[in-house]
């Protein structure tokens, strides 16, 4: 249930980025919350691996490398729909930071009880 709530925040949040950004397009509502639930499992599966890989870079670049690794992930996710499309990296880059900060904090608003 914990994970479904995630998910549909991370749509919600999504869809309602597209307002903000000028360079992220979403179809509707379903396409986003689809993509967050593209992103939840490529972040579970290929980002792990992808950190791994990078090692090095990370630590030269003092962990910044990381944020290239989630705006890869945006772009692979919005790769997988027809009705969702970010127009480069660099707003890939941006979507993701400004993703990761909205889920959280809705998150905590609405559903973040530790169990």
């Amino acid at each position: 249930m914990n994970f479904i709530l995630k998910v549909l925040i991370t749509g919600l949040i999504a869809y309602l980025l597209q307002y903000i950004l000028s360079g992220v397009h979403f179809a509707d509502m379903k396409t986003a919350a689809l993509f967050a639930l593209v992103l939840a499992l490529l972040n579970a599966i290929v980002k792990p691996i992808l950190v791994i890989l990078t090692i090095p870079v990370t630590v030269l670049t003092l962990g910044l490398f990381l944020l290239v690794i989630n705006a890869l992930m945006v772009m692979l996710s919005e790769s997988f729909f027809k009705g969702a499309q970010v127009d480069g990296f660099w707003w890939a880059l941006a979507f993701s930071i400004l993703l990761s900060l909205g889920s959280s904090i809705l998150y905590s608003l609405v559903g973040g009880k530790k169990e």
